[in-house]
Parts: structure tokens; sequence; C-alpha cells
């Protein structure tokens, strides 16, 4: 069943009040220099045009929208609301977004708050643009504001995969990092599931800067390895993915929540 655009944004704002339940937060002021260390957690920064931004669970309204939603979306910074997030979510999203959402908060609650800084969140559903054209955005999430009573802030970075994933149903997942356990592809289930780690801890690391576009040498100076074992880890990873290129790579880790 569809939910309707005000039924939407009052059960969401449900979902999120549920990880508040102080009447004061932090000063955002004092999250503003770590802003750039939480962004490279989001590590989707060459697959497309992407926008980032800081929302407040209590308010339920965002602190902060970069200027380069309008590059995406082609709304500036200031006229975006959570409301007209909700309104522009394409119909036949609403539904999955919901479940994500609470799906979200199911894991944090019953995380360790000191593994909070472990995980992020990952999953696509189609926005409408502000000319009525609709693009599939990669959204992903990590907790930059909590304690160990309450979450207060998100982080989120959204990014355009319409040429990547033109179409298809949403994909959610929850990633692990640092040796964290990983929750690809959640299903309809009240449990979670550990996933099975297709790829080592190495060839993640390499992985990552294949998504992240860089070349087999400057992956080569940055994890201190030579030239010849990432050349061979990257074969290795194209054939457990059971693909040939590194577009394809990228399609099929964005499709299967591997990154």
């Amino acid at each position: 069943m569809k939910k309707s655009k005000a039924s939407l944004y009052f059960t969401a704002k449900e979902v999120w009040k549920t990880v508040v339940d102080k009447e004061t937060i932090p000063d955002f002021k004092q999250l503003r220099k770590q802003i750039e260390w939480y962004k490279r957690l989001l590590n989707v920064f060459h697959a497309g045009d992407y926008f980032y931004y800081v929302f407040n669970m209590y308010t339920t309204e965002f602190d902060v929208i970069s200027e380069n939603i309008y590059e995406v979306l082609g709304y500036k910074p200031e006229e975006v609301t959570v409301a007209l997030f909700l309104e522009i979510l394409h119909p036949d999203d609403r539904v999955y977004f919901l479940k994500f959402e609470q799906k979200v908060v199911d894991f944090f609650k019953a995380l360790p708050h000191e593994r909070s800084k472990y995980y992020k969140v990952q999953y696509d559903i189609r926005l409408k643009k502000k000319d009525g054209k609709y693009i599939r955005i990669l959204h992903q999430a990590v907790q930059v504001d909590y304690d160990e009573n309450n979450y207060y802030r998100t982080l989120s970075l959204d990014t355009d995969i319409t040429h990547i994933k033109p179409e298809g149903n949403p994909c959610f997942s929850i990633i692990g990092l640092d040796g964290e356990p990983s929750y690809y592809n959640i299903q309809e289930t009240n449990t979670f599931t550990k996933s099975f780690d297709l790829f080592t801890r190495r060839e993640r690391e390499i992985l990552k800067c294949i998504v992240e576009g860089k070349n087999s040498k400057t992956i080569a100076e940055e994890l201190f390895i030579s030239l010849n074992t990432v050349n061979n880890h990257r074969k290795n990873i194209l054939n457990k993915a059971e693909v040939h290129t590194p577009l394809e790579l990228l399609s099929k880790s964005i499709k299967e929540g591997w990154i």
C-alpha cells in the first residue's frame, strides 16, 4: 500500500524520534571540524554527482545541506526541508524508505554505542528533481553525534547513480568497517543475519579504492604494497565478482550493497 505524502512525513518523524528522548542535544558547532573525517567513511565520491547533509533526529530537520545539492536535484539548500525531501520520493519507493529507516533505527538501538562509529548505512531510492525527472540516489549515512543514551545527528551523502542502476528495486545494506560484520541486501526479516564476505580484508580495501576511481599505482602507494600485488588482487576481485571491467565491478558493487 502506498502512503500519502502527509502520512509518510508523520510516520517518518515517529520513526526518527524513537532514538532521541532528551530535550537538549549537543551543539552542532562542535561537530563541524569532524565532518571531513566522517565524509571519508562514505566512500562513493566518484560514482556520480553527490551532495551531503547533516540530519538532526531531535528536530527532524537538516542542520546543514551542501551547496552541490543544486547540481544534483536542482534545489538550493535553503529550499530543501524534510517535508520536501519526502515529497519528492518516488511513490513506489516510499514504503521501502520507511522500512529501511525503521531497520536502521532498530539496528542502532540494539548496538552498543561505542561500536556505532564502525557502521554505515546505505540504500538506493528515486528522487524527483525540480525539473520533474526522477534520478536514483545511493544514500549513505553514518552516525556523527550520539552518546550512551541517544542518537542525535547523522551525516548522509547522496550520490546520483542513475547511470549505474537505472532500474530495479531498492537495495538496503549495513556495512561494517574495520573488521565489523556487514549485512548485505537486507530483505524482509526481523533479524539481522551477518553476510558472508566474498572478499578478504585486503581485497575490500582495494575494492574501495577502485570504487573511488584510483588506479593501481595510486592504490599501491596508499596501501604500501607493490604494483604487482595490487594487480593480482584486482584480478581476484574481478573473478570473485564475476565481472570483467571496473565499471561492471562498480555497478555490481552498488547493486549488491558491497560498498
